[in-house]
């Protein structure tokens, strides 16, 4: 299936372009305003489907809106008109384009023409009126506050609010690459598309996140990341993170038993953290009355040692690192845990709760030997 894309080096074209790679879609070729008019008409003569995503929202003349906007997707319409084939074309709009200033008509008239092109031919066709679109490879300084804002955030750079409360509405750019995807599989229609989910916010809120996220390397706390709107700001924010600053040290506590690292915490759900031992080492020696602990031993044999604190059962456990085994450490039972191998003892950590000094919830028991 032959697939051109106009606009191919953008922001949405590079995201749609390798999701169309990672689906197996070959013959796929990319069209920019630098290639020729030449380059475009054999692009576009073997076309079985189009996504024209090339426009301008920043020129240096008012008078380039119309070249760029509506005189492009117009030669787009036309030579595939020539091939007397009913081509479908996906065409990246604006909700600017209901408003009256010069990119909004410049969009809207691309529209028509599009249109025009549907009327004329019967070939399908597919408006994309999209709201402020954010994700990786989003050039920053030029038409997203988002991606300017990850920018500047990760490297260094003040970042300029004039209205916190500003409203914001965002459209994921993997949404809109799925929901172009499943224009290649749909029945032939014709008509707007909506791309879903819209996340309503605000800029200082946006800023806010990620402040927490940039904060996150000294504090260890890391926001709920996992899904939603979160989620994919995170993940907008760490692609702009240079090469240079992809790794960071954490804090070790050493002391003649090992070293003791906290690695990353969460806001409700625990933390984690990691500990070494020497051969022959004990840790540990303390009981909680809420607080779980889960331990995995990564590297050495341990034996984990169990008592409790009431009845006094005593339990042993003992864990190499082949086995990728997880020891709990149940409430109302004292434990420690020591290094019976020959080389140095690594232990992964999770607790269910951020360590609180002023609640610990760790009571001293030494277990005897």
């Amino acid at each position: 299936m032959r697939i051109v894309v106009t606009g191919g080096e953008g922001f949405i074209g590079r995201n749609l372009r390798v999701r169309l790679n990672e689906l197996q879609y070959r013959d796929v070729v990319s069209l920019d305003r630098d290639d020729s008019a030449e380059a475009r008409r054999s692009a576009l003569a073997n076309a079985e489907f189009v996504f024209h995503l090339a426009g301008i929202n920043r020129p240096t003349d008012a008078s380039e809106f119309d070249h760029g906007n509506r005189a492009s997707i117009a030669e787009v319409c036309a030579e595939l008109s020539a091939t007397g084939r009913t081509v479908p074309v996906a065409y990246m709009s604006s909700t600017q384009a209901a408003l009256d200033n010069p990119y909004g008509v410049s969009k809207r008239a691309g529209e028509r023409e599009l249109e025009r092109y549907a009327r004329e031919t019967g070939a399908p066709i597919f408006l994309y009126r999209l709201t402020n679109v954010f994700g990786k490879w989003c050039r920053p300084n030029y038409n997203s506050a988002v991606a300017t804002f990850c920018y500047n955030l990760t490297h260094g750079l003040p970042v300029t609010i004039h209205d916190p409360a500003s409203p914001l509405h965002l459209v994921y750019v993997d949404a809109v690459v799925e929901s172009m995807i499943g224009l290649l599989h749909s029945a032939p229609r014709t008509g707007p598309v909506e791309v879903e989910p819209v996340y309503a916010t605000t800029v200082g809120d946006v800023v806010a996140l990620l402040r927490d996220f940039v904060a996150s390397r000294e504090t260890h706390v890391v926001p709920r990341v996992g899904s939603g709107f979160v989620r994919a700001l995170y993940a907008t924010y760490l692609s702009y993170i240079p090469p240079a600053d992809f790794s960071y040290e954490l804090k070790r506590h050493g002391d003649a038993r090992g070293v003791f690292a906290e690695m990353l915490k969460t806001s409700d759900s625990g933390q984690f953290s990691f500990f070494t031992a020497h051969p022959q080492v004990t840790r540990g020696g303390h009981y909680h009355h809420t607080k779980n602990e889960k331990f995995l031993v990564v590297k050495g044999r341990a034996r984990f040692r169990f008592k409790h604190i009431v009845l006094g059962d005593v339990h042993e456990i003992e864990v190499a690192d082949e086995e990728a085994r997880v020891v709990e450490a149940v409430p109302g039972w004292a434990h420690d845990i020591t290094n019976i191998g020959r080389e140095e003892l690594v232990v992964m950590l999770w607790t269910n709760e951020v360590f609180d000094p002023e609640k610990p919830d760790t009571v001293a028991a030494p277990l005897s030997s």
